[in-house]
């Protein structure tokens, strides 16, 4: 069975700009998934669990793996200079790095959620990273700026995810479908287990918290009705975990979509576009299916600041166009 080390190498070459740079940037972040699984494996035996007394950029209640998972991706990959900048949803602005040596400079910036629905973690519910990597805009000879950050979606070079659930599984695409990995915990192994990852032909579940259902626009109380009437002729069935890792996996393999809509207390949505919306869209449109803001693919937006939020529908393209119709009609 092929390791995700020996697929990185074999691959490189599909990127425009082989130099073994993006190679090295993404087992960086695998062997910064194994440190954070690790961690989140002895929630409950160690004190690891439970907020901090410190809130992030939005504002939100820091959670104790929250700030180790950042920590550990800044480590891996500032402290091996292999990026050129970093952002992070647990950070205030974006990192600069610089090189010790002028004659190498490196190409990429990488945005990352190091412990998406962390506010699960108490409850051992699955949780997971998410990460994004742009090519540099700004000259070489120059620190990053915003503006390399600051691109739209279409113009990644590589996004995926790690969930830290039964197991542990990384999924990443560099523009040439999808692909999975399942770590072998006796020895601490990444191994191909998810070919070519696509999502099924008729999907028939939709994720949402349909807590928030008086909150919703118009078009997706009548979606969630649609889903929910005549059973024989869609038979759709509700899933929701309220991790955006766990229920989009589920849905990549089994056929579903994700809906996260703007509510009264977000009223431009809840996730940011740069550091959840934008990878997952991009995992879902090389899986085959599609991803929306409700009126304008996704990676398509044009970024106005590191921490925008964006509403979200992706998943399977059929259903993703229904809801599409549903909130262009009402």
């Amino acid at each position: 069975m092929k390791t995700l080390g020996e697929f990185i190498i074999e691959n490189q070459n599909q990127f425009e700009y082989s130099t073994g740079e993006l190679s090295r940037l993404l087992n960086a972040i695998r062997l910064a998934s194994k440190a954070v699984n690790h961690e989140v494996n002895k929630a409950g035996l160690v004190d690891i669990i439970g907020a901090t007394d410190q809130k992030n950029h939005s504002n939100e209640e820091q959670q104790k793996l929250d700030v180790y998972a950042n920590q550990a991706f800044k480590r891996a990959l500032i402290n091996r200079q292999i990026v050129c900048g970093f952002a992070s949803e647990e950070e205030d602005d974006f990192i600069a790095i610089s090189s010790e040596n002028d004659n190498k400079r490196n190409n990429y910036v990488v945005l990352i959620d190091p412990l998406d629905g962390s506010s699960n973690i108490d409850v051992n519910v699955s949780v997971g990273t998410i990460f994004s990597v742009y090519r540099r805009i700004t000259p070489s000879d120059q620190p990053v700026s915003a503006a390399d950050f600051l691109q739209k979606g279409a113009k990644q070079v590589a996004a995926g995810y790690i969930l830290y659930g039964t197991s542990t599984i990384l999924i990443y695409t560099t523009g040439y479908g999808v692909n999975g990995f399942t770590l072998n915990p006796a020895l601490g192994t990444f191994y191909l287990s998810h070919p070519n990852l696509k999502f099924p032909a008729a999907g028939n579940i939709y994720s949402i918290n349909e807590g928030n259902y008086v909150h919703f626009p118009q078009g997706i109380k009548k979606y969630i009705k649609y889903c929910q009437e005549d059973k024989n002729e869609r038979p759709y069935t509700a899933r929701y975990v309220g991790s955006l890792v766990s229920d989009f996996h589920r849905n990549l393999i089994s056929g579903g979509v994700y809906l996260y809509p703007p509510t009264l207390s977000y009223p431009d949505g809840k996730l940011r576009l740069l550091y959840e919306c934008n990878p997952i869209a991009f995992i879902a449109e090389q899986a085959g299916g599609a991803a929306t803001e409700g009126k304008n693919r996704i990676l398509d937006i044009s970024p106005e600041e590191l921490h925008q939020r964006c509403p979200l529908y992706c998943g399977d393209k059929s259903m993703v166009g229904d809801i599409d119709r549903f909130l262009k009609f009402n």
